[in-house]
């Protein structure tokens, strides 16, 4: 799937079908994060991935008891090192995961930005070192059915031209 249509097409699912992620597949996604950008190349990141059905059960429960995650084939951690690049980790590791989320979908599997979780739960449950910090999660896997596309703000309010605020014709 090209790019664009993979970016067009993402969908934020939350219904899996309990299947495994080909090992070949789950390689070529963290390849994508593995590839990001990041502040003057520091790639102050690590990701945590959590396949084992307990754990997945206490991830999702320490992302708000949104227990639909562990149904998925896995759980993606991303997570800070503010030690690496202190201003710029959220940025570098939001970056990442994008990557990650978009080549899921290139691949066919679905995904879902996890932002709502109790930090110091996922921390324990993953067993992160002192000073990381989870700054997303996401499922992976292949989707019960593809959402719907939601509608997107008109082009005028989110865009203009050389100004806040000036028409951007194109």
């Amino acid at each position: 799937m090209e790019a664009m249509q993979a970016i067009l097409e993402r969908r934020s699912v939350r219904k899996y079908r309990q299947e495994p992620i080909p090992a070949e597949d789950l390689k070529q996604i963290l390849e994508a994060g593995h590839q990001s950008p990041s502040a003057a190349n520091r790639q102050p990141w690590h990701f945590v991935i959590i396949c084992d059905p307990e754990q997945k059960q206490r991830v999702a429960q320490a992302c708000n008891g949104q227990m639909w995650l562990a149904d998925a084939a896995c759980i993606l951690v991303g997570v800070g090192l503010p030690a690496v690049s202190e201003k710029w980790y959220p940025v570098d590791v939001a970056m990442a995961m994008e990557n990650m989320v978009i080549a899921a979908r290139s691949l066919g599997y679905g995904t879902c930005w996890i932002g709502a979780f109790k930090p110091d739960e996922v921390k324990a449950a993953c067993g992160l070192p002192e000073g990381a910090e989870v700054v997303a999660c996401t499922p992976i896997g292949v989707p019960e059915a593809w959402p719907a596309a939601r509608e997107r703000k008109e082009w005028s309010t989110v865009f203009s031209k050389d100004r806040y605020g000036e028409a951007l014709n194109l």
